[in-house]
């Protein structure tokens, strides 16, 4: 007799009215994920989530396209205030941030918490464009 794999249950997540979104901007991609103040993901996209391929996934309007994918979610979930903090030196960091205000969140507060190194590893090479 073959054993049919039991299907695990999804973790119910406990939904606050505030929550923080981690807007992860690099050169090639954005990620959005919105949590709970615990740091449980309630909502989460990227620009390639969206349909955007190559050089298009860095622009500032797949960074919008993908705020508002992620804030709509988080509105229908139940946030209304929200916490925005911001990682990487990519293009789409102000537009992500203007889409999430627009959509009916309050932002209470914007932070900056890309890592700067203190004289640490090597870095890469000189990029060549």
């Amino acid at each position: 007799m073959v054993k049919s794999p039991s299907k695990k249950k999804k973790k119910s997540v406990i939904i606050d009215s505030v929550g923080i979104a981690h807007i992860q901007s690099s050169f090639n991609n954005i990620i959005i994920t919105l949590t709970n103040k615990k740091g449980d993901v309630i909502a989460w996209s990227s620009a390639g989530k969206m349909n955007f391929k190559g050089s298009r996934k860095n622009t500032p309007y797949a960074a919008q396209i993908t705020a508002e994918s992620v804030a709509k979610i988080g509105l229908n979930a139940g946030i209304k205030k929200v916490e925005i903090k911001i990682k990487g030196p990519g293009s789409g960091r102000d537009a992500a941030i203007r889409a999430i205000s627009n959509s009916g969140m309050i932002v209470t507060m914007i932070k900056d918490i890309t890592p700067l190194p203190h004289n640490g590893c090597r870095p890469p090479k000189r990029r060549r464009v």
